[in-house]
């Protein structure tokens, strides 16, 4: 099992910057790729970003490119999703996920084993 306990969420106005926060804990070394999602009230859950795990490639949606940006730090086994030019489109619940390994893209929901609870972020003014 792996637990992810995201934080860093908050309400920020447009143009503004988050960087959000999912630690990971348990068996972490049947990671093979983590990603962000986010969910605005009344609609789907949308692939944000993910990462394959060991070879550090990033792939991130066309809403949120050269704006958001994956990292992560190994020795802390934290991933992060630092959020630049925030609009209010990008309201939303931010949750991480993480999966074993498998044969399938990284953007959609059910490529996923583990998820955190989720992080609120507000863009408004």
């Amino acid at each position: 099992q792996v637990q992810l306990v995201e934080s860093g969420g908050g309400l920020v106005q447009p143009g503004g910057s988050l960087r959000l926060s999912c630690a990971a804990s348990g068996s972490i070394f049947s990671i093979s790729a983590m990603g962000w999602f986010r969910q605005a009230p009344g609609k789907e859950r949308d692939f944000v970003g993910g990462i394959a795990w060991s070879a550090g490639s990033t792939y991130y949606a066309d809403s949120v490119k050269g704006r958001f940006t994956i990292s992560r730090d190994n020795a802390k086994n934290t991933l992060y999703l630092q959020m630049n030019n925030l609009k209010p489109d990008d309201t939303g619940v931010y949750s991480c996920a993480a999966r074993r390994p498998r044969l399938s893209g990284l953007d959609h929901p059910g490529a996923y084993d583990y998820w955190g609870q989720g992080t609120q972020v507000t863009v408004s003014s």
